[in-house]
């Protein structure tokens, strides 16, 4: 008996040593309690795909945007001290536990700083290109719902930023392979690729949250 007392005595001092990761555990711990009791506004179980639709925009302590995280990640950070609300969402999710209430925002900004590796070019996704063309067509000016290369691939063109527009259906058909000196057509504008991080970010995200536009600049509008 004296043996197992002893041996509990060398494990409290480990647990009681204070690190992070016990830190991140007992916030993990405290988040699945609130999980089990979830309630919100639409009413929805705490199911995965409640969890895994809503995201959160991540702000550095700079407000430089950072990612999109799903709303579980961004209760846990909240839930830790390692981040703060920047902006409410009054009509988002109220999730409610036994001990506390959290009300999951549209916005949070990290209380330290993090330094983001600079990668020059931003990735060329169906996302961000609609993004930097702002849904419209680059032929007719009409809603876009494709991505068209300006110099058709089947003639030499490249899939990059400069070569890709976004463009309509029927802009698309009539174009088909060939180069806009045939057709007689012009581009609204020059093509290029965009610059900034938030762009990493659009080029991720299919649909913003209104409340993220004041936030990621240029692009988001």
């Amino acid at each position: 008996m004296a043996q197992r007392k002893n041996g509990r005595s060398h494990r409290h001092p480990r647990s009681a040593a204070g690190s992070s990761g016990s830190t991140t555990s007992a916030a993990s711990r405290a988040l699945h309690s609130v999980i089990q009791g979830v309630d919100t506004h639409c009413g929805g179980a705490a199911d995965s795909s409640f969890w895994g639709r809503r995201r959160v925009l991540l702000l550095n302590s700079t407000y430089e945007p950072l990612t999109a995280l799903p709303m579980r990640r961004a209760v846990i950070m909240l839930m830790c001290g390692k981040a703060d609300v920047v902006h409410d969402d009054p009509m988002g999710p109220v999730i409610h536990s036994a001990s506390r209430t959290v009300v999951v925002p549209s916005v949070i900004r990290l209380r330290t700083f993090v330094r983001v590796p600079y990668r020059a070019r931003v990735p060329m996704t169906r996302a961000a290109l609609m993004h930097r063309d702002r849904f419209r067509c680059a032929y007719c000016g009409s809603k876009a719902d494709t991505v068209d290369h300006v110099i058709p691939r089947s003639r030499g063109g490249a899939h990059s930023w400069e070569n890709c527009v976004a463009a309509c259906s029927a802009c698309n058909h009539r174009k088909a392979d060939r180069l806009l000196t045939e057709l007689g057509w012009t581009l609204h504008a020059t093509p290029l690729p965009p610059k900034g991080q938030h762009w990493r970010l659009l080029s991720s995200i299919k649909e913003l949250d209104p409340a993220w536009v004041r936030y990621l600049g240029e692009g988001a509008a």
